[in-house]
This record gives structure tokens, C-alpha cells and sequence, in this order.
């Protein structure tokens, strides 16, 4: 049965008086809980929430504010409804604001959330504060969804890059808009039979320049963090895991690329594979891959890096991304002992370069057993380097992971690199196997008040042992007005993680942050406050060799603008010789110290604005001369149909002779256009002045079908120097999700 939009809305949406309330601390941290109903028939998706069954079930509303403050119900009220059948859970939202003057970037999916109008739905069904499926949609009917991992403290805990296969549609009225959400349960992994799931959402507000959230986030914490759930009900019955769920995914790609540089014919090839998804039981998913082809992958941001060691890239691929964290977030980010993007990596035997070999095929097992217990297993084989001869390597990744007390948790994993070749390397940069074992022990209490890791790795390669450990821990208090981190990590020079991510072996750091927050009576300043912090390193037999110590000041404020100033002192113990320019100039002298002070800023501006930008300037000594440098971002949006970001770096190093007195230039202007909610276009150009290169990439996408793509994508590689092409290639790609 339906009714009139206007009556139901009256009979959903309270009024802006009642949602006014008088600030209990107690209460107001008290978890809020909503029912879902079963529905006795599916839902027209149109937005407009006109089903009689809508208003069956108790909504989640109520929302608090969490910015500007976090004391009081938002103004603009927000209720949340829920359904569900034996094939779907149903999510619906009526959103109340000042006007419709909405900020909408984009009409691209998985947009980012902070800056523009949307609303965001957690659901954690497994009820243990750590793991939850994101899903959102924007005004225009724009959706996203991601994976959230570890408890949500950090954001590289977003896995915004995760898809899956869902339907969604929302509607503007005069005073409010709306949405509703078709979500297969084929899309969800949750425990059968489970009458209860928990659950949060967070609202962006632009007009009203606010954001809030169901069960009240403090504001010192981040607003994604799991640690505060309401509970959801399920009213006659609950829902039941999919006995069939298996989901296909083909792909037939084709392209052309041709080698300028090393003056190569052209290449035409042509590839089919694919992916297969399984659901075993109520919370395990066997991900399957054959023949894999990422060539849709968008392109890293290239960054200036004057710094002696390697830089740390995301993992894109879609194969690596659900669970990854059962996989990836083991030991620190700077000690990780599995990086998935060395899967297929052989090194050049003379320069040491790595070198990206073809992937055979892939099984991945992860997900929960139960309640307390979740485990992955991954294993992978790679083809041979014909061009060069190396060898073709087998990857094995088994983890396990033990829920201890509320949110806390103990893991342990196990890496294995194997030659399944009879191809030897008498210099050892491709050793026949290398193994890494290790366990950790993630801290996070109910109120995510403390939050901790410690760990121990060992590695074994076919080499001889010494000195291959790891160890780390870190510790986080966070209070209102103070946070507070300690944290220290040993690597012992022959620690070898050929599957992880470790740039720097053979030594210990040490180091603490603190920052005291206050919010001030000014209602245009939201926090203020210092900060400093202050890092040591030492290695084995050689005593203290760096330190750093840095002291400054930050303001947000209530336009979402905000500012950091800083000065700091650097001291770094060079062992070799060392060109900071990275352009092969004449490098600084080892066996010596470098001590230097700088100074600088950081600057956002509202990113509501059409126009916005972010800026970061620094300068002072450097090493035995002068460094200035500044980088950011300038961004304009044309919505709803896209943006222009044009980001740059610029450093200037004056060294005295003979050593490198040069400027760094890097710019890269992002073109985001998009025709339509399924068809999009990205161009990224990137001028890199420190390898001498200018990259273009364009990439287009139409989303013919849920979850089903086809890409063309355009990359071309130029010497900046004399603009000659080093390498072009186009690629056209069609995949398509098939469930069976």
C-alpha cells in the first residue's frame, strides 16, 4: 500500500524544536537502537520512501551533532528506516536541510565524503567493533561503499576502492531530500540467523555546515571509528546467508603498446580471464582469479622524494581489497611484512630494479569462522620474466585472528616466496624462497580511549640468518582534551621481507606525539591547540644516529578551513654518500652528521567552495645548505558534472658546490569529467622534473550494469627534456558481473 509522499514525510520527520535537547553525558553516549521490519513484498526504488511499510519499523534518528561541536542534536533532523525480505536488506533516509543548494563534486561514484552533501550507512553484522561494510548516497542518487578495518582509527582504514553489486535511487523535495537502498544479502557477508547487527551513520551538511552521526562520536575522534554502534533489531525473524552464492566475473581485454625507448616494434595482444566469488558458509569468501589484468587500475600520484629510501603506494587492485587488512595490516606501516603489490615483483639482477611478471592465477580465502576467529589464506603464481630469464615465483599468505575482549585482538601470519623454478641467482636478489613469520596483538578498548599494537617477526631466506627480527609498539591515549602516542620499532639489518614493505633495515626509533586540544568560546574556531613531537634513531654498535624534534601550533575552523605552523630541528648521520636531489648530481659525503632547522605551514581552505586549495610550505637549512619548498593543491568544481585539480611540488635545494644546487618541479592536473552517474572520465597529467618525465593518462569508464565495466585507457610517457615519447600503449577492457 502506498501513500502520499507529503503525509508520510509528516508522519516520519519530527520538527527542528524537538530535536533540540538538553546535553547529558551519560545518556547521550548510551547506545541508540532501531528495528528493521520484514517486508511482505520488494520496493519501488525511486527515492521517495512512499511504501506504507517504511513506517512499520522504528527508525534510527536523533542524530549529534559531531561538527562544529559534539553537544547537542543536529538541528536539521535525520531518520534512517530498514527492511529486509528472505533476498535483501532495504535502507532508506529522509534527509532534512535549510535549502537544496547541495555541494555534489561529481556525479562519479565512491566519491569522497567530507566537503559536499551525503550520508553514509556502517553496518558491522558480525557486532565486533573492527570490520563494517560502508555504504552511501548523495542527493543526485550518487552512491559509494567501502570496506572498513581495524576499528576505523586511522584512514587508511577506508577501503574506498572496494565494489560490490547494489541498487540505490534518492529524491529532492522542498526542504529535504531522500534515498533508498536495494542490498542483495548475496553483497554481505554476516552471521545467519543473527537478530541483531550493529550499526552507525554519519551526515554531511553543507548549508547548515554540519555533520553528525547516530550514536554521538566524540569530536576528538575520528568520525568512522566503529567503537561507537547502535544496535539494529530484526523484527519476525532474521536474516539467513545465501545458500547459493556465487558470483562470476569475466573480462576480454585488448591493446596496443610500443616501446620507444628501446626502439621496439609495435605490440598487439589481446587477454580474457576473470574473477569468481564465493561465499562459504555465513561469513567466509573464496575470491578466485585467472589469467588477471589491472590494467584499469588508476595511476599512482607521483611525489618528489629527497629522502634516501622507497615510497609507499596504495594497494588499487579490487582481487587484493576485500579483508585486505586480514593480509596487510600486520607490524607497522614502515616494517609491513605482506604488501600485495610485490605480488609478481622479480628483480633485475643487475640494477636491482623490480620488474613486474604476469600473474597465473589466485585463490583467496578470508572472512570470520565465528564470532571471535577470522582467517585468510592467499596463494599466487606468477609467470617467468621471459624478457630477462627471471624466475617464476609462488606466493603463500596464511593469517589467523582472535578477537580478545571487546574490540582487542591477537593474529599471526605467515609469508612464503618460492622459486618454482630451476633458474639461480648468484647474487641473490631473487633467492629461491623467503619465508616471514610473526604475531601481533592489537590493542582497542570499548571506548577506544587506548589503542595499541605490539608484534614480533623473523624472517627466513635461503641465506644464512643473523639479525632477522622485528619488533614494534605503539601506544595511543585519547582523552578530550589530550592525545597522546608512543610508539618504538626495531629492524634488524637482516630482516628480509621480499613480499612487505620495508625500506630501512638495522636499526631502533623511538618517538612521542602529544597534542592538547581546546575549544575555545570563539564560534568561528572549532580546536585549537599545540602539538610536538620528538623521534630518535639508533642502530646496532653505532649508537644514536638521527633525531627529530618538531613543536607547533594548529586552529580548525568552523568553515572546515584549517592551519598548522611548525619549526623543527633534524639531525641525520649520513653512513654513504647520499644525493638528496636524486638527479645524479654530486652527493653529500658519508661518514658525517647534518643538523638543520625549518620552519612551516599548512593551510585547507573550506572545501565547500567551488574553488578551494590546500598549501604546504616549509623552509630552512637542509643538510649543508638551504631547502624551500612548496606544495598543494588548487581545485576548482564545475558540478555537478566534475573537477580540476591541479596539484604541484616545487623544492628548491641550494647546496654549496659542488654539490646539487637545483629546483624540483612536479604538476599534476587531474581532469574528472563525468556524463553521466555511469560514465566517467579521468585525465592525469604528471610532470615530473626529478626523473626527467611527463605522464598522461586517460581513462574512461561507462558502468553498463552494476559492477559491470568497460574501460579505455590512454597512457603516454614523454622525456621532459626533449619531449621524446618513451613509451605509449592504449588498452580497451569489458568485464561483467555475472551471478549465478
Amino acid at each position: 500500500m502506498r501513500l502520499p509522499l507529503l503525509a508520510l514525510y509528516l508522519l516520519f520527520v519530527t520538527t527542528i524544536g524537538a530535536q533540540t535537547l538538553t546535553f547529558d553525558s551519560q545518556t547521550a553516549n548510551e547506545p541508540p537502537s532501531a528495528t528493521v521490519v520484514r517486508f511482505a513484498q520488494g520496493i519501488n526504488l525511486d527515492g521517495k520512501l512512499d511504501e506504507m511499510e517504511w513506517q512499520n519499523g522504528q527508525p534510527a534518528k536523533d542524530f549529534w551533532e559531531t561538527f562544529p561541536a559534539d553537544t547537542s542534536r543536529a538541528i536539521y533532523p535525520t531518520e534512517v528506516y530498514f527492511g529486509y525480505d528472505d533476498q535483501n536488506l532495504y535502507v532508506a533516509a529522509i534527509c532534512r536541510t535549510k535549502g537544496n543548494k547541495f555541494v555534489i563534486p561529481s556525479l562519479r561514484r565512491d566519491y569522497r565524503a567530507g566537503g559536499n552533501d551525503n550520508i553514509t550507512f556502517v553496518f558491522n553484522p558480525f557486532r565486533d567493533k573492527t570490520n563494517a561494510i560502508v555504504f552511501g548516497m548523495n542527493p543526485y542518487g550518487v552512491t559509494r561503499e567501502a570496506l572498513i578495518s581495524n576499528g576505523g582509527e586511522n584512514r587508511e582504514d577506508f577501503q574506498e576502492n572496494w565494489d560490490n553489486k547494489w541498487r540505490g535511487e534518492s529524491f529532492i523535495g522542498d526542504d529535504y531530500w531522500s534515498c533508498e537502498m536495494v542490498i542483495p544479502f548475496s553483497s554481505l557477508r554476516f552471521p545467519s540467523g543473527a537478530a541483531e547487527w550493529f550499526f552507525n551513520s554519519y551526515r554531511m551538511d553543507t548549508q547548515s555546515n554540519t555533520r553528525s552521526t547516530w550514536h554521538r562520536i566524540p569530536q576528538n575522534q575520528i568520525i568512522m571509528s566503529l567503537a561507537y554502534m547502535g544496535s539494529l533489531r530484526f523484527e519476525g525473524g532474521a536474516p539467513r546467508a545465501q545458500t547459493k552464492n556465487i558470483a562470476v566475473i569475466p573480462y576480454a581485454g585488448g591493446g596496443m603498446r610500443r616501446d620507444y625507448q628501446n626502439d621496439k616494434p609495435t605490440d598487439f595482444d589481446g587477454n580474457v580471464g576473470g574473477d569468481a566469488k564465493i561465499g562459504i558458509g555465513s561469513g567466509l569468501n573464496l575470491d578466485l582469479t585467472f589469467n588477471p589484468d589491472f590494467s584499469q587500475v588508476e595511476v599512482d600520484e607521483q611525489v618528489i622524494n629527497t629522502t634516501r629510501f622507497e615510497v609507499f603506494f596504495p594497494e588499487r587492485r579490487q582481487f587484493f581489497l576485500e579483508n585486505a587488512d586480514l593480509f596487510g595490516s600486520f607490524g607497522f606501516e614502515r616494517a609491513n611484512p605482506f604488501f600485495s603489490r610485490r605480488i609478481g615483483v622479480t628483480r633485475d639482477t643487475t640494477t636491482g630494479e623490480g620488474l613486474q611478471n604476469p600473474i597465473y592465477f589466485g585463490a583467496r580465502l578470508s572472512g570470520k569462522l565465528n564470532d571471535d576467529w577470522r582467517i585468510g589464506l592467499l596463494n599466487m603464481q606468477a609467470a617467468r620474466n621471459l624478457d630477462q630469464g627471471l624466475p617464476s615465483f609462488n606466493y603463500t599468505v596464511a593469517t589467523t585472528q582472535r578477537r580478545i575482549g571487546a574490540r582487542s585482538s591477537v593474529g599471526g601470519i605467515f609469508v612464503n616466496k618460492q622459486n618454482f623454478t630451476n633458474f639461480t641467482d648468484t647474487t641473490e636478489t631473487n633467492p629461491d624462497f623467503n619465508r616471514v613469520v610473526g604475531f601481533d596483538y592489537n590493542l582497542a578498548t570499548r571506548d577506544n580511549a587506548w589503542n595499541g599494537k605490539t608484534f614480533v617477526h623473523r624472517s627466513f631466506s635461503a641465506q644464512e640468518g643473523g639479525d632477522d627480527y622485528t619488533h614494534g609498539l605503539n601506544l595511543e591515549y585519547r582523552h578530550r582534551n589530550w592525545n597522546v602516542e608512543y610508539d618504538h620499532l626495531y629492524v634488524g639489518e637482516d630482516f628480509n621481507a621480499e613480499v612487505g614493505f620495508v625500506p630501512r633495515r638495522g636499526y631502533f626509533t623511538s618517538g612521542v606525539e602529544a597534542s592538547y586540544i581546546r575549544y575555545p568560546a570563539n564560534p568561528q574556531v572549532v580546536e585549537k591547540g599545540p602539538v610536538v613531537e620528538a623521534r630518535l634513531f639508533s642502530q646496532p654498535g653505532d649508537g644514536l644516529t638521527d633525531r627529530n624534534f618538531m613543536a607547533g601550533y594548529r586552529w580548525r575552523f568552523a568553515n572546515t578551513s584549517r592551519l598548522s605552523l611548525g619549526t623543527g630541528y633534524e639531525y641525520i648521520f649520513l653512513f654513504k654518500d647520499f644525493d638528496p636531489s636524486r638527479t645524479g648530481a654530486t652527493p653529500l659525503p658519508g661518514g658525517r652528521g647534518y643538523g638543520y632547522w625549518r620552519g612551516g605551514a599548512e593551510y585547507e581552505s573550506d572545501n565547500r567552495k567551488r574553488l578551494s586549495t590546500g598549501l604546504e610550505a616549509e623552509a630552512g637549512q637542509f643538510f649543508n645548505g638551504y631547502g624551500y619548498s612548496l606544495s598543494g593543491n588548487l581545485q576548482y568544481r564545475y558540478q555537478p558534472l566534475g573537477s580540476i585539480d591541479l596539484r604541484f611540488s616545487y623544492q628548491y635545494l641550494d647546496l654549496p658546490a659542488p654539490y646539487a644546487s637545483t629546483a624540483l618541479f612536479l604538476i599534476g592536473p587531474r581532469i574528472d569529467f563525468t556524463f553521466s552517474k555511469s560514465v566517467f572520465l579521468t585525465t592525469f597529467v604528471q610532470y615530473n622534473d626529478q626523473i626527467d618525465n611527463i605522464n598522461i593518462n586517460a581513462r574512461l569508464q561507462w558502468r553498463f550494469a552494476p559492477v559491470s565495466d568497460f574501460f579505455l585507457v590512454y597512457t603516454d610517457n614523454y622525456d621532459s627534456l626533449d619531449f621524446g615519447v618513451k613509451n605509449r600503449a592504449i588498452v580497451a577492457k569489458v568485464t561483467y558481473w555475472l551471478n549465478i
